[in-house]
């Protein structure tokens, strides 16, 4: 299935030990060690493997694995559109006649600041954020980072969302499941969550997603954030934090996000991303500006 050739940074791969079931890149490689650093094409996974058992993955099979991930996306989007247009039927308060009477009427969806450990990634969610027509601001920066420069972005900024995500694994050599030491970057997303709570404490006034592949889950949520990742330490999709913040931006404020929709939305589900009760940050306005 896979040609055996010489591995080299920014190679695409798969590995073997798991059944070549996720594409990664190589992003650093150890010649001694006989190791090297991956990071995932469509989940936001980071991980250590050696070499040996790794696959260079011709472009046929990136295309036909990357496909499965793309319909999953494709639904996605569908879902979401349905949704908004079945809330706007329902919302009998906006009153059709008098709309059009006063020059129609205008949307306005909460604002979302995403921060990224990844410059990929972050280009791919800002691209579906403007597909979706959620307002966005995007920053890549390294992780370890967040804590220290979320400030200054909530300050520069003033978002009604707060996405930070990245890379994330439980490395489960380093220790339990229930020590936030055993992951990678879960100690920056619960820290840049506590300084963003200590910036605005009310939960439906900044709504906080947090999280990456395989993060700990329990103490994001503890830390401040509304929503997080992964409940089941499983990997998460590219694209889950921005099908969330989403529903989070076109859920009315008179009504709390249906956390259910909000997870039947996402590629990964309830295992990958969970959190609390929250309202909607989406303003209905009149007359629509000219």
């Amino acid at each position: 299935m896979f040609p055996s050739q010489k591995l080299r940074v920014g190679d695409i791969v798969a590995r073997k030990s798991h059944g070549c079931d996720l594409l990664f890149q190589i992003v650093d490689i150890n010649q001694e060690k006989g190791t090297c650093s991956l990071i995932g094409l469509d989940y936001r996974l980071m991980a250590d493997a050696p070499l040996s058992d790794l696959v260079k993955v011709t472009e046929e099979e990136i295309a036909k694995i990357r496909s499965k991930s793309e319909q999953k996306h494709i639904e996605a989007m569908r879902m979401i559109e349905q949704e908004r247009r079945s809330a706007r039927e329902r919302n009998m308060w906006r009153q059709v006649n008098y709309i059009k009477e006063v020059g129609g009427s205008f949307d306005w969806p909460g604002k979302v600041l995403h921060v990224d450990g990844d410059k990929n990634y972050l280009k791919k969610c800002l691209t579906v954020y403007e597909q979706l027509k959620v307002p966005a601001v995007g920053y890549h920066i390294p992780e370890k980072d967040f804590p220290q420069q979320i400030i200054s972005m909530l300050e520069k900024h003033q978002p009604d969302i707060l996405v930070l995500t990245g890379h994330d694994a439980l490395q489960s050599k380093r220790g339990p499941a229930d020590d936030l030491n055993s992951y990678r970057n879960s100690k920056y997303f619960v820290q840049a969550v506590e300084k963003a709570r200590m910036f605005q404490q009310g939960k439906d006034s900044l709504i906080i997603f947090a999280g990456a592949c395989q993060s700990y889950f329990e103490a994001i949520l503890n830390a401040g954030a509304n929503f997080a990742s992964s409940p089941k330490r499983i990997n998460i999709h590219t694209l889950d934090p921005v099908y969330i913040a989403e529903k989070v931006a076109y859920t009315s404020i008179q009504q709390s996000v249906n956390i259910f929709e909000m997870v039947k939305n996402t590629i990964t589900g309830i295992e990958g991303v969970g959190g609390i009760e929250t309202k909607g940050c989406f303003r209905f306005g009149i007359p629509k500006p000219h």
